[in-house]
């Protein structure tokens, strides 16, 4: 185990589940069905991270409050049609987590998925109860605001400093630096690993068990 961590926290969608490409889909399916114009693929990838209200916002900043409910419905209908078969994990994901876990470190999930979502994959995987805690973003502040993350840290009893967030987007980065805490960027999801390394991670990875065999040498 890794002298300096004791609490490892992973986004979900693009970081431990390869989701990306439905997302884009579903919130294509979305705009069609609203009746508002398609934004791009680039676009839609630059806003996974963030909970559902706050991306449709970022991506549709005139959109009226009742285009949101609709279009969040419409997005939710189309995700969930798509994940009657759940997004696959990353190759190495579940044994590289049940090697950190056996090793000790305390494991949760920082998304911004909604807590429904959340569960329902999480019982998917037979992971209902596998992490020490997890928050969604329709319990507490959507990312990058850091009250997730400081939730987490209370519930493990750790120090920021103990603690690494492992993720795919600027949003997750820019957490766990709010919440002054290290990360971890993954190459394989939603954003280009050139747009994350400007958040100055302690580490970037192409490949998820890569995590693992970093935290080894640093607990040689």
């Amino acid at each position: 185990m890794h002298p300096d961590y004791k609490l490892l926290i992973f986004d979900w969608d693009g970081t431990l589940a390869n989701s990306i490409g439905r997302i884009v889909e579903s919130m294509h399916a979305a705009s069609d069905r609203t009746g508002v114009a398609r934004r791009d693929d680039y676009a839609v990838k630059g806003i996974i991270g963030l909970g559902l209200p706050e991306a449709i916002r970022s991506l549709y900043p005139e959109i009226s409050d009742e285009e949101l409910v609709l279009f969040r419905q419409h997005y939710a209908d189309h995700y969930i049609a798509l994940e009657a078969e759940p997004s696959p994990l990353f190759e190495g994901v579940v044994d590289t987590l049940q090697a950190l876990r056996a090793e000790g470190y305390q494991l949760a999930v920082a998304t911004g998925k909604a807590r429904r979502g959340l569960d329902r994959v999480l019982k998917a995987h037979g992971w209902e109860d596998y992490f020490d805690i997890t928050r969604a973003a329709d319990e507490t502040a959507s990312k990058p605001h850091p009250l997730m993350l400081e939730q987490i840290l209370a519930h493990c009893d750790a120090r920021p400093e103990q603690a690494l967030m492992v993720g795919d987007s600027s949003f997750d980065l820019q957490m766990a630096r709010n919440a002054r805490m290290g990360s971890v960027a993954v190459s394989y999801g939603a954003q280009t690993i050139e747009a994350l390394r400007a958040f100055e991670p302690q580490l970037s990875i192409d490949h998820f068990p890569e995590l693992h065999a970093w935290l080894c040498r640093g607990a040689d």
